[in-house]
């Protein structure tokens, strides 16, 4: 297995084609651990980057290699399958499902990863989630609750416990302090590090907050990353 978890060559994506590329990025590698903190101001193309990143979306030219395995080149099928069980995603609104319990949002997450049934992992599931739970200081009668019915940092903390539970080998995490205090966002950071410790995931953490990067070995500016040139016709 190669040391390198991320290797960008020759990419650029546009919304539509002809139209100028959106990014743009010529050559970018993250090394397997990394814990990586990405900036870059609203509208510089962190969240779509992102996107790109666990192939939600694929670029319009180039290559996104993660762990030695072109993602973009999958079919969508596999690029999903591929996503859930190697990708953790902490979105920025977090994508809980509302209405359903605490429990059954991170047993989703557990059942999208396991292509050959679910039944003979679930107690290692619900194991696996008490003790995450446990680290990020949340009782486990949580598991019992709607996600309606926690608060923003209780729905942060879940939305980081469903994006571990399948032990990742990398994690992206999109603005998820925007709505927390100070005293709070410090919380998430240490809890959050400390996980990726645990379970040895390469972290590529996104925000705009220059004040977090202190928490990071390595800072990029989206603006340095990004290139865009006009699209050629695809």
């Amino acid at each position: 297995m190669s040391l390198t978890a991320l290797k960008i060559e020759n990419m650029n994506y546009t919304y539509f084609k002809k139209e100028a590329a959106v990014l743009s990025i010529a050559e970018w590698q993250v090394q397997c651990g990394e814990r990586l903190f990405l900036h870059g101001d609203s509208g510089s193309g962190k969240t779509t980057f992102l996107h790109l990143l666990c192939g939600i979306i694929v670029p319009s030219n180039g290559r996104i290699v993660l762990f030695d395995l072109e993602i973009n080149t999958l079919p969508n099928r596999k690029r999903d399958l591929f996503r859930a069980k190697n990708i953790g995603v902490v979105f920025q609104k977090f994508n809980l499902i509302p209405y359903l319990t605490v429990a059954k949002n991170i047993e989703l997450a557990a059942f999208f990863a396991n292509d050959s049934g679910f039944n003979n992992e679930h107690l290692v599931v619900k194991n696996r989630a008490s003790t995450l739970l446990e680290n990020l200081n949340l009782p486990l009668d949580v598991l019992n609750k709607q996600v309606m019915h926690l608060s923003t940092g209780q729905q942060q903390r879940v939305a980081i416990v469903r994006a571990l539970i399948n032990q990742p080998k990398l994690l992206l995490v999109d603005e998820p302090t925007s709505a927390l205090d100070a005293s709070a966002r410090d919380a998430f950071m240490d809890q959050l590090l400390y996980l990726c410790d645990l379970y040895n995931t390469t972290l590529i953490f996104v925000s705009h907050d220059l004040s977090l990067s202190k928490y990071f070995d390595r800072q990029v500016n989206m603006s340095s990353l990004n290139s865009p040139r006009q699209a050629v016709s695809i």
